[in-house]
């Protein structure tokens, strides 16, 4: 095909269909997407909201019992255990995974990356219930030795979800990472920093972004993180008073009697998937605003 032909009017023209084809079709993929998170939006909210209502919203906000036998829907205790977990799995994972990224971007040779990258990904692709197979088997019974106690416990929890959302945080802020442009570290290195000062001072606040993306992630898999969990809590019904003590997330709470639950009950439950979406929602909005007033101020 000559050139003239590449450029001829009737050439040009089916290019451009087909642009406008390939972006209809952009267009339709983000509309479903966008059309599914709606839909299942609009359904937790609208199988869940009444219930609030019935029940009264500080009663089961902050109610500190649940006993469907006597239609007590309090789930103080599961919020209370659910942020104790999470938050002290992402503290742990964070730490981790940070450290790990920063040596698979910046520091460790080609043939340690091209082997602990499969084992990362690995991990990542592992089913959650062989995790809380993992933990029922092996890491119950070495708390209980260790620690004592019956093993299942809110120590058990936190140690699978450390393990379940490191390789989520690993993957994306090793991406963040690299995404940093390379003369940034070289201008740094060459004003006289320290390898170790660019990375702190330089790097990591460059890719902080796609960092606090994984840390965002890594917060939704574990506050949302179910089979793995339900193995090795315990599945008390009660404030966890210890490390070692039994304790029931949210996420336990639904899955563990939504299979029976009937009327107001079952009205309870999808209440509680509403309290775990606002939840995810306002960690959403909230580390947005602060990454963006920090970008501002700088």
């Amino acid at each position: 095909m000559s050139i003239h032909d590449t450029h001829s009017p009737d050439s040009v023209r089916r290019r451009r269909n087909r642009e406008k084809i390939v972006e209809t079709i952009f267009v339709i993929a983000a509309l479903i997407s966008v059309l599914a998170v709606a839909l299942i939006t609009l359904f937790i909210f609208y199988e869940g909201t009444p219930g609030i209502f019935k029940i009264g919203f500080f009663k089961f906000i902050f109610g500190p019992k649940w006993k469907p036998e006597s239609q007590v829907f309090g789930i103080l205790p599961m919020i209370i255990s659910s942020l104790i977990s999470t938050a002290i799995a992402v503290g742990f994972g964070v730490a981790v995974g940070l450290f790990v990224a920063i040596f698979l971007a910046d520091m460790a040779p080609p043939w340690m990356v091209k082997l602990l990258r499969p084992v990362i990904e690995l991990l990542a692709g592992i089913p959650s219930v062989v995790y809380g197979y993992f933990g029922l088997i092996v890491l119950v019974p070495l708390i209980r030795n260790v620690f004592g106690g019956t093993g299942v416990s809110l120590l058990a929890v936190i140690a699978i979800l450390t393990v379940m959302i490191l390789p989520t945080i690993i993957n994306i802020s090793t991406t963040a990472i690299k995404a940093v442009p390379k003369a940034y570290k070289e201008g740094s290195l060459g004003l006289g920093a320290s390898h170790m000062q660019t990375i702190f001072r330089v790097i990591l606040p460059s890719a902080k972004n796609g960092i606090a993306a994984a840390i965002v992630l890594g917060i939704g898999r574990a506050i949302g993180e179910t089979m793995a969990v339900i193995m090795v809590a315990g599945n008390t019904r009660v404030f966890p008073t210890s490390l070692l003590a039994p304790c029931r997330t949210l996420t336990i709470n639904i899955a563990f009697e939504l299979g029976y639950a009937t009327g107001l009950h079952e009205e309870a439950l999808f209440s509680t998937g509403v309290v775990l979406f606002v939840f995810i929602m306002i960690l959403n909005i909230v580390l947005n605003r602060v990454i963006k007033k920090k970008s501002e101020v700088k």
